[in-house]
């Protein structure tokens, strides 16, 4: 038997069912290596803007060398993964929920490991400039544009499909005027996990209009393997000379400024708080919003593995790694940016797996993508489609032990 639960109030056009398993159901077959149950993820979401009654589903995906990745469909969210530790123990290093229902929009309203589109990142005011008219985008960040609006793609259900046991396919189609984003919009994403301990995800895209599209993921990673204790520890390293700087509401000012001399300055290995755990942090790392300390890191690095166009995903973009588990995560992309942040707007509210609540800077985010607000930037990486042309992106996590 089912129950059935309405959906509250999200986006005035979309219209929410969700049929989750009762608890009699749950605990049929075997959980997961991260202790997930596949049960809890069987669920039907039906959104009047992309299509009714969307089956979501958890898939795992593994290698033979003890790494196990678990996504749902749901968001095309990464709700696990499981790498071994510097003493072999299996370790879940990403933040996330135990069940489809966690994941909906009227219950938490997450970015927990989802793909992301139309547009990663903030928009301007919400401003789209497209072939000389401006295009008025949802304000839902600081008056902001921020993954897509309202209803981004982390809030939909993509079609998948498993080939095989390391792979997993998802399409989506967003139509034309969605979000008020122009042009209708076919993506893939397929993510697979390497027998080098990678999790690597590919983006296809194409459109029937001039459009923008920049996506990435956004899991949050805790590689100390305990989410309730910060992430302030962790070395981090970003091969990176500039950084784009922002105001107060965690936009960029149109900057392009030089990381040295700098809290921004990650050539070289440091730890995560040592920029903003002290006496007197960097001006552009304090946003005090609501009576609440933001602290942290929320900004894009310009990456030194992409020049004149191109961006070099062979070449490591950025490293952090656990002096607690010894776990590290190397990044690769073809990307211009990677928005890194450290989980600043956490506070102990939102319960995730294992019931652990998630404290302020509990993780931290590698976004590869195009740097925020470029289509109000023309001098930087463009992140217009045009009919015709393919979008594609790719990112590579890479998890070892630190030597």
């Amino acid at each position: 038997m089912k129950k059935k639960i309405m959906g509250a109030g999200f986006v005035g056009a979309a219209m929410l069912a969700i049929c989750v398993a009762s608890c009699n159901e749950a605990g049929v077959g075997s959980t997961t290596l991260s202790g997930l149950d596949p049960q809890a993820f069987e669920a039907v979401y039906t959104d009047s803007v992309f299509g009714a009654d969307k089956q979501v589903h958890l898939y795992t995906l593994k290698n033979g060398k003890g790494m196990e990745v678990c996504v749902t469909n749901f968001g095309g969210r990464v709700v696990s993964i499981v790498v071994p530790d510097k003493d072999g123990k299996p370790t879940d290093v990403v933040l996330g929920f135990d069940s489809a229902e966690k994941y909906f929009p009227q219950n938490n309203q997450s970015d927990f490991g989802s793909s992301v589109g139309r547009y990663a990142n903030r928009i301007k005011d919400g401003k789209l400039p497209i072939n000389g008219d401006t295009i008025q985008l949802a304000q839902n960040n600081y008056g902001h544009c921020l993954h897509g609006g309202l209803a981004g793609w982390m809030y939909q259900v993509y079609d998948a499909e498993q080939p095989n046991d390391s792979t997993l396919v998802m399409k989506l189609t967003a139509p034309d005027g969605e979000n008020n984003f122009p042009g209708e919009v076919k993506v893939t994403v397929t993510m697979t996990v390497g027998s080098d301990n990678s999790l690597d995800i590919c983006y296809e895209g194409v459109s029937d209009k001039t459009t923008v599209l920049n996506m990435t993921n956004h899991s949050y990673f805790n590689l100390n393997g305990d989410p309730a204790q910060p992430i302030t520890n962790c070395i981090a390293q970003i091969n990176a000379d500039n950084y784009t700087p922002t105001d107060n509401t965690y936009m960029t000012t149109g900057e392009i400024k030089a990381v040295e001399g700098t809290a921004f300055d990650f050539r070289q290995p440091k730890a995560i708080g040592q920029g903003f755990i002290c006496e007197t942090p960097a001006a552009d790392l304090v946003a005090i919003e609501d009576g609440e300390d933001h602290t942290g890191y929320d900004h894009n690095w310009c990456l030194n593995t992409y020049a004149d166009g191109h961006g070099d995903d062979s070449q490591v973009c950025a490293t952090v790694y656990s002096p607690v588990t010894g776990i590290q995560l190397d990044v690769y992309t073809n990307e211009p940016g990677i928005q890194f942040y450290t989980g600043n707007f956490q506070n102990g509210t939102v319960v995730g797996k294992g019931g652990i609540r998630y404290p302020k800077n509990a993780a931290f985010c590698l976004e590869t993508q195009k740097y925020p607000d470029t289509p109000n930037k023309p001098e930087w990486p463009s992140c217009k489609l045009e009919p015709g042309e393919k979008y594609d992106s790719h990112c590579k996590y890479v998890f070892s032990i630190h030597k």
